[in-house]
């Protein structure tokens, strides 16, 4: 069964009002925010470019979900700090200098971020949270379900050892970025699968997310343990994998461990179907894109917010306590899941996948 079908079905269950990952909209809250009609403007800031899932997916989703919600009218200002904390604080202060009506902010650093968050609501500007709980008065948080991404890793690179496994088997760690507060729930999630089945030798935060930092920490441990005493790597996303695949490369070493990842990047699915990388993560965009659009617009047209989705819920942060907040559920994709994930949503064609290098890979599994 397609992932969408499994999430849709889930929904049914559980809802009896609006879809999976949507809004169910109330009169307004009573807050100071202005109420705008259709001619609005939303600030969308994206972190960072390693992934290529923003410029790809999350922000054209976007876009498409305001004009529908605004007949064609409502229009998005987009930037992306490229992993630059003050870079991205700068361009939230132009967009509140610019006076866009709301602001999607998925945050390089959420603590960092905080005075201007501030500074949007005393101008009367609500933010929408997106994929990272930033710090200051956020007026919702849209994201997917974190804890789960890592244990569905987890529990993958641990099917992919083996029943059989030995729990002294060596696993080398690479975590997401110390300044993004999920990658400390991602890692979370991951231990609690593995603890007491493998054992963990190094652990590294990896500044950014960057791919370059991840190899230059994968080929440390191949140093230090030997790439024959290291039974898997927990990469935190597909980026960062790519850097440990390419420090097994530049040490010589073509018997690859499983590797995981997040994200399900096109180059990360063709990886799989090569056995370069064991799994990844496949979150489904559309649903957290376009609940954080309905978010932004559904607030700033005087509504307030209340997510009605498998998880309705409200989290605290550092500096906020009960934001309204929607977490979206994940699925993970082997090699065998290629087909009735990514394909299946419409996320790539098989011609994208399949392409001369791919296409004895994509046989053998049966994409063609």
């Amino acid at each position: 069964m397609r992932w969408s079908a499994i999430r849709l079905t889930v929904c049914a269950a559980i809802l009896s009002l609006a879809g999976c990952g949507t809004l169910n909209p109330t009169s307004s809250s009573g807050d100071t925010i202005p109420v705008k009609g259709d001619n609005i403007t939303v600030g969308v800031l994206m972190p960072e470019k390693s992934s290529t899932r923003y410029d790809q997916f999350d922000v054209p989703i976007i876009k498409k979900k305001v004009a529908s919600l605004t007949d064609g009218h409502g229009k998005v200002a987009y930037a992306n700090a490229a992993s630059d904390a003050g870079k991205q604080t700068s361009q939230m202060e132009k967009m509140i200098t610019d006076g866009v009506d709301v602001i999607v902010l998925d945050a390089v650093d959420a603590h960092a971020i905080a005075g201007a968050v501030r500074n949007a609501k005393a101008a009367g500007i609500p933010v929408i949270a997106y994929e990272r709980l930033a710090e200051g008065p956020v007026d919702g948080y849209v994201t997917f379900d974190n804890a789960m991404v890592g244990e569905v890793q987890g529990r993958s690179l641990v099917e992919a050892l083996g029943a059989g496994i030995d729990p002294s088997a060596k696993v080398v760690m690479l975590n997401g970025s110390p300044s993004d507060p999920n990658a400390r729930q991602f890692e979370q999630g991951a231990v609690s699968e593995m603890n007491g089945r493998v054992t963990v030798v190094a652990s590294y935060d990896i500044k950014d997310w960057s791919p370059r930092i991840a190899q230059t920490r994968m080929t440390q441990a191949l140093a230090q343990y030997g790439a024959a005493d290291i039974a898997a790597v927990y990469a935190a996303n597909d980026a960062m994998a790519a850097g440990a695949l390419a420090a097994y490369r530049a040490a010589g070493v073509t018997a690859i461990p499983p590797i995981t990842g997040q994200d399900a990047e096109l180059a990360a699915i063709q990886r799989l179907l090569t056995g370069e990388q064991y799994m990844t993560v496949y979150k489904p965009y559309a649903d957290e894109a376009e609940t954080a659009a309905e978010a932004a617009v559904t607030k700033i047209q005087g509504r307030s917010i209340e997510f009605d989705a498998i998880q309705p819920d409200t989290v605290d942060s550092p500096t906020d306590k009960g934001i309204p907040a929607n977490f979206v559920s994940v699925a993970q994709v082997t090699k065998e899941d290629i087909k009735n994930t990514v394909v299946a949503d419409g996320i790539y064609q098989i011609s994208d996948i399949c392409t001369a290098k791919y296409k004895p890979a994509c046989k053998d599994a049966d994409l063609i």
